[in-house]
C-alpha cells in the first residue's frame, strides 16, 4: 500500500463515519497501522497504530485526531437537506472514480 492509498482509505472511513457508518476500534487501529507503515505521518497516527487490546477505548478519539492532523476531517452540513446533498456528492464521486459500485452507491441502505 502506498502513502496515497493509505490516505485515501483514511478519508473513505472518515466520510463513512461522518455519514453514520461505524468502524470497530480494532479496524481503526489496523487502518492506522497500515497508514503508518505506508509512510503517513502524524503524532496521533503513531499513537493509534500502537494501541493494544486493553487500550482500544482510545481508538475512536485518536482516529478523530488523526483525521484532523492530516487534514482529512469531514464537516457534515448541519441541515438535513444539505447533509443529504453532501452524501450524494460524495457517493457520486466514489462511483465516478470507480471505488464504489454504482448499484451500491445508488442504494447504500440496501448494501
Amino acid at each position: 500500500m502506498t502513502r496515497d492509498e493509505a490516505l485515501k482509505e483514511l478519508s473513505r472511513i472518515a466520510y463513512e463515519r461522518a455519514f453514520g457508518g461505524y468502524f470497530a476500534s480494532d479496524a481503526l487501529i489496523q487502518v492506522g497501522l497500515d497508514a503508518l507503515l505506508a509512510g503517513a505521518e502524524s503524532e496521533s497516527l503513531a499513537m493509534l497504530a500502537g494501541l493494544g487490546r486493553n487500550e482500544e477505548l482510545e481508538a475512536q478519539d485518536l482516529f478523530e485526531r488523526v483525521l484532523y492532523e492530516l487534514g482529512l476531517d469531514v464537516d457534515v452540513p448541519a441541515g438535513a437537506r444539505a447533509a443529504r446533498w453532501a452524501l450524494a456528492y460524495w457517493l457520486a464521486g466514489q462511483m465516478v472514480e470507480g471505488s464504489l459500485d454504482p448499484a451500491v452507491g445508488a442504494f447504500p441502505d440496501l448494501a
